[in-house]
């Protein structure tokens, strides 16, 4: 007598379907996390009720010892207009200022009056205010 299953049961397991959830949450994941790239010097910023997340694409810190770095790269202060000029040259950019917040206000003018002569849009990092 030949009794045989005519169903078998297939033992393959299909990966598909794991490497689609694996891609859904690696593109989550990167749409919801921040942009931000933290300064290489150390700053302390000023609180803000609003603190909204903008695309840096030139950076300008100053520390409370009135230290200049554009991109993470130090300069003096005399110097500054001079770096900025071929980073903003011929196009809109962004400047975001890295201000310490005992850094006096002439400074915070000063440096965002050469951006904005250059052309750029002009945004202070600030951190979120905590009660």
């Amino acid at each position: 007598m030949g009794l045989q299953q005519k169903n078998k049961v297939d033992a393959a397991f299909s990966m598909s379907s794991m490497t689609d959830i694996i891609f859904l949450l690696l593109i989550f994941f990167m749409l919801t996390s921040s942009f931000i790239t933290p300064s290489g010097l150390a700053v302390n910023l000023p609180s803000s009720e609003t603190s909204d997340i903008v695309m840096q694409e030139v950076t300008v810190s100053v520390t409370k010892d009135l230290q200049f770095s554009v991109n993470d790269q130090l300069i003096s202060r005399e110097d500054l207009k001079g770096t900025l000029t071929p980073l903003l040259e011929g196009k809109n950019g962004q400047v975001v200022l890295h201000l310490d917040k005992e850094v006096p206000v002439e400074y915070l003018v000063e440096v965002g009056g050469i951006a904005a002569g250059l052309g750029a849009n002009v945004s202070i990092a600030t951190k979120p205010y905590r009660e």
